[in-house]
């Protein structure tokens, strides 16, 4: 059964994207400047994680990168907060050892009964990485990120580790407290290097939502890749959200979101994709750019205008509940296990998608399957 994941807002939040008078400091995760119209206050975030637990959603990312709060915090603090919301927080391999993060991790595994998750994160923009003290190359950091996730998975699972590699070196270490079971590992990246490492050693793959022929063909040649290593992976896919009420309507809302965008920040957006090494976001920064003639219009409801600011997860669908549902449905059935959805504002989109689109899809999903029997 397909699960729903959103994302926690913690560089702040806003009604509109690219809205920034301090355009040198535009969050590439969530459009906001240094003085967000919501900022990420524990009162905001706490009730992102009630709505998202409350609305449907089995998890919450908490991103990482410079603009945002600390993820391992953030988890700490939801984790008495929440019941049964599962916490997928991010991590850099250059910024915390294997050994530390798995400890970290398996604290909060312990405290909130199994539901702390890893999400590997291995690139980001080299500037901001390099203001982290990580000066690695791009494929050198991939081949970090291999090691890295072995190495987690041997501290999850064996009672002791001593490993000489690459990148690290441990000598009998044991990891207290032992969780239940090792978590999956979430991760994502679109290069060549990325793909062979998350077919070899991740347990869910995560990818920015595209254009349903590029994820039906991303799809398809990941579990290939998997299937070279004897190995099956689960999928996640993202999109943004942009409902109303009728179609019209939402298009509007779309076209209100990207209303106050100032020539600045798309500028700053486009440099960074120019010095940036991601190779998914130079992806989607090409749909975008590639579709501007059309509305940034790249498919039935699916939609690129986030993109001239957002870096990252920013191709949105746009639509009714019912035409949402109906997308969601169509890659779904590719064989994504996992959908994450998020919009601005963060809180009135999880509510919105909670009540009306998770409910649809969970029913149009069990009307196909009664139809198939």
């Amino acid at each position: 059964m397909v699960e729903f994941i959103t994302m926690a807002p913690t560089s702040g939040d806003s009604t509109w994207v690219g809205l920034g008078n301090n355009s040198t400091a535009l969050n590439s995760w969530t459009g906001t400047d240094e003085n967000p119209e919501r900022p990420p206050t524990v009162e905001y975030i706490e009730k992102i994680a009630r709505a998202a637990e409350t609305y449907g959603f089995s998890t919450l990312l908490l991103p990482t990168g410079a603009g945002c709060l600390d993820s391992l915090a953030i988890a700490a603090y939801l984790a008495a907060r929440t019941t049964k919301l599962r916490l997928l927080f991010a991590v850099r391999p250059g910024a915390t050892s294997p050994a530390i993060f798995a400890k970290q991790l398996a604290t909060i595994d312990f405290w909130t009964n199994g539901r702390a998750l890893p999400n590997i994160v291995t690139g980001g923009s080299p500037v901001e990485l390099a203001a982290e003290g990580d000066f690695l190359d791009h494929d050198a950091r991939y081949e970090r990120t291999r090691e890295y996730i072995h190495l987690l998975k041997q501290l999850f699972t064996l009672p002791s580790v001593t490993h000489v590699g690459r990148f690290y070196r441990l000598e009998n270490a044991s990891l207290f407290p032992k969780p239940a079971q090792r978590p999956p590992i979430y991760f994502g990246g679109a290069s060549d290097i990325a793909k062979e490492v998350a077919a070899q050693v991740a347990d869910v793959y995560m990818m920015w939502g595209e254009t349903f022929e590029r994820m039906k063909e991303r799809i398809e040649e990941m579990k290939q890749k998997a299937a070279d290593y004897g190995r099956t992976l689960r999928y996640s896919i993202s999109f943004q959200v942009v409902l109303g009420e009728t179609e019209q309507e939402a298009w509007e809302r779309a076209d209100a979101l990207v209303s106050h965008l100032s020539e600045s920040a798309k500028q700053k957006k486009d440099e960074l994709i120019e010095k940036g090494d991601s190779v998914g976001a130079r992806r989607l920064h090409e749909l975008m750019k590639t579709s501007a003639k059309r509305r940034f219009q790249i498919g039935p409801n699916l939609w690129a205008g986030l993109t001239q600011v957002l870096s990252g997860n920013s191709i949105a669908l746009v639509g009714t509940a019912d035409q949402i549902a109906d997308r969601l449905i169509e890659f779904i059935d590719l064989g994504f296990d996992y959908v994450l959805l998020r919009g601005f504002p963060h809180l009135e989109t999880i509510e919105q998608v909670g009540a009306s689109v998770i409910p649809l899809v969970r029913e149009k999903l069990q009307q196909a399957k009664l139809f198939h029997h």
